[in-house]
């Protein structure tokens, strides 16, 4: 088979990219080192050397911030908090960054900042590259999730502090500490309402508002994402509990509900072999004695569970074929000694499969074709081409018969 000069390319570097072991670091540690220099670059241009005595007079209760000072701060905190999030590859915390990179992109393009036309393309540049790896931030993890609770809460409570603090005098009894400023933010953002300190000028009010806003917002979507990923993860474990549960070392795991993958995991079981079944959505039949594990194919922590990392051979037999390349992929980037076999349903995909390169790849119902209009013509069909053509070889790795 002959692979056109891009074809070559793309398994050039896939091959580079598992050399210098790509999964364990590329795209998540790049992408948080640079969110979090446009952080700190954000904090420099508009604070400078002025952090020194910013945090002075913080410590001693009488910062002297001004309105224009709180996004950018709020923005570069946050910047550099969800570049630990990226380092887990926390889906929210991607959602996340590219909610703060646009963000300060728009402060640049409106705002009147020094060198704001280098930071704004660098913003651009950083909001297209998080878009290009959306696929590689895709794990839900409680400590992501508890991250990205705790940077709101600490940015909503800067907001509504240090907002009150500087709106003070418009408020009845003026706010006129720090200490002061810190419980109207609390009990405003708790929407509690003790009626003690009232804002009594229509830009008091506003700000009011929007603290209260903020705080139902941010409290209950930081519940959430707390909340989330507990009780996903719990119906995960009730429902892979359907079905019996085994050992999960040196056994197959067969991925996928087409009439192959049930097939192949019926010889396999028959023949005494241990074998873990991965479907996408939990089957309607009793299936007490399947080992079973229910979600994405593609996710590295579901092919975890599944034992993939441990197991003899992973066989991605899914309709779509595109999925099957995406679990070979998601192997890999396990790591462990396991072979891939993907299925191929379609020819058109065939040299596609192979750039993935799996161990094995197999198509059957190419050679369905093939036989019946080898059948039909009259022409005589041979052992060695029925094997040659239901396990295509594999640049990576020939079948061994």
């Amino acid at each position: 088979m002959r692979f056109s000069g891009a074809q070559r390319a793309r398994i050039a570097a896939q091959r580079l990219h598992r050399l210098a072991r790509g999964p364990l670091w590329f795209p998540h540690v790049p992408l948080a080192l640079l969110l979090a220099l446009g952080g700190i670059w954000l904090l420099q241009v508009d604070l400078g050397a002025r952090w020194a005595p910013f945090v002075r007079e913080l410590l001693a209760g009488q910062p002297g911030i001004t309105p224009n000072l709180l996004p950018p701060l709020l923005i570069g905190s946050g910047m550099l908090t969800m570049a630990l999030g990226l380092l887990l590859r926390s889906r929210v915390a991607w959602v996340m960054a590219l909610l703060l990179a646009a963000t300060a992109a728009v402060s640049m393009l409106f705002g009147t900042h020094r060198n704001g036309h280098l930071l704004l393309g660098y913003f651009l540049l950083l909001l297209a590259l998080l878009s290009a790896a959306w696929r590689q931030f895709d794990h839900a993890s409680i400590t992501a999730s508890t991250l990205f609770a705790l940077t709101s809460v600490v940015m909503l409570v800067l907001y509504a502090t240090l907002g009150t603090y500087y709106l003070g005098a418009e408020f009845k009894p003026p706010v006129t500490d720090l200490m002061t400023a810190l419980y109207f933010a609390m009990v405003t953002m708790t929407t509690v309402g003790y009626g003690d300190i009232a804002p009594h000028t229509s830009e008091a009010r506003l700000f009011t508002i929007s603290v209260i806003v903020l705080g139902v917002a941010v409290f209950a979507t930081s519940l959430t994402a707390v909340i989330a990923p507990m009780v996903g993860n719990s119906l995960q474990r009730i429902v892979n509990r359907k079905g019996g549960r085994m050992k999960r070392e040196h056994h197959f795991v067969v991925v996928g509900n087409s009439p192959l993958a049930i097939n192949t995991w019926r010889e396999l079981a028959r023949r005494g072999q241990g074998v873990t079944r991965l479907l996408r959505q939990s089957p309607s039949e009793d299936m007490q004695d399947v080992d079973l594990v229910v979600g994405d194919p593609g996710s590295v922590d579901v092919l975890r569970e599944a034992g993939a990392h441990q197991a003899t051979a992973v066989m991605a037999m899914l309709d779509d074929d595109s999925e099957n390349a995406f679990v070979v992929l998601a192997v890999r980037e396990l790591g462990g000694s396991a072979r891939t076999v993907a299925a191929v349903n379609d020819a058109a995909h065939l040299a596609r499969v192979k750039l993935v390169q799996p161990d094995v790849v197999i198509a059957p119902q190419i050679l369905g074709g093939e036989l019946a209009a080898m059948l039909m013509c009259g022409e005589e069909v041979k052992a060695d081409f029925v094997m040659q053509r239901v396990f295509q070889k594999s640049a990576a790795a020939p079948v061994k018969g």
